[in-house]
């Protein structure tokens, strides 16, 4: 179990929260139970490194507090927004039969044995969080999934987690996913387009299409020439009238 050091602290304003941070200090507070909330201060370097740690708001913590020792829980911290420097600490004090909900990480242990995994199957993780009532004194650290064995087509229920008798989901009701071992997904190659046979097509169609154009003009050609000798028999025989 982690521990931190921690000081009791007599401050109310905003200035005295401030120098409290200046001087390498976070301001926190103990609360829960029968008690009264304490206000107490923590090393900014110490508690950065729980912080750093894994699953900080799931582990419980003694806090010494000046000589005394109290079990905490981690339930929220408050950051700085621009430097993202922790300003705040809430501590839940850990009480014998306190149940409290609190989310407790999903680890997967020996990947390497699972048949699945090494035919190329994907593990689908659907919740890396489970949301659990418990005693705070039996909190469990993590929930295990063992991969030994495992195929694919396989998937893990919450059922499939052995908790303890003190220890249940919120999740009530059924028998939720956490994560299941699919199959590999190929991907079908596009076929290769018909090249040749395209070009072939716009060619022949350029040639059509030329060959319409070029027949088009002596037509045309043929036409004027035909009203242009029209024009001078017309005028003749309106000649030969007079």
């Amino acid at each position: 179990m982690n521990s931190l050091e921690a000081h009791i602290r007599e401050t109310n304003t905003k200035g005295e929260l401030n120098a409290v941070r200046e001087n390498g200090q976070v301001p926190a507070i103990i609360y829960g139970g029968k008690n009264e909330n304490q206000k107490v201060s923590v090393s900014k370097k110490s508690l950065k490194g729980l912080i750093e740690k894994e699953n900080f708001l799931s582990n419980i913590l003694t806090l010494n507090l000046d000589g005394k020792l109290q079990n905490v829980l981690p339930r929220e911290v408050k950051y700085h927004i621009i430097s993202d420097e922790p300003t705040h600490v809430d501590f839940l004090r850990i009480l014998p039969g306190l149940k409290i909900k609190i989310e407790v990480p999903v680890n997967f242990i020996n990947h390497e044995k699972s048949p699945g995994l090494k035919r190329g199957g994907v593990l689908n993780i659907v919740r890396r969080k489970v949301e659990l009532k418990c005693p705070s004194e039996k909190i469990p650290e993590n929930l295990i999934i063992d991969l030994d064995g495992v195929d694919i087509g396989q998937s893990f229920k919450i059922s499939s987690i052995k908790l303890d008798s003190e220890v249940s989901p919120t999740i009530q009701g059924r028998d939720f996913v956490i994560a299941t071992l699919a199959a590999p997904t190929v991907m079908k190659e596009p076929e290769k387009p018909a090249e040749a046979e395209t070009s072939e097509g716009e060619e022949g169609a350029e040639g059509v299409g030329a060959a319409a154009a070029d027949g088009d003009k002596p037509v045309a050609e043929s036409d004027k020439k035909e009203g242009e000798d029209k024009k001078p028999a017309e005028k003749k025989s309106s000649e030969e009238k007079k």
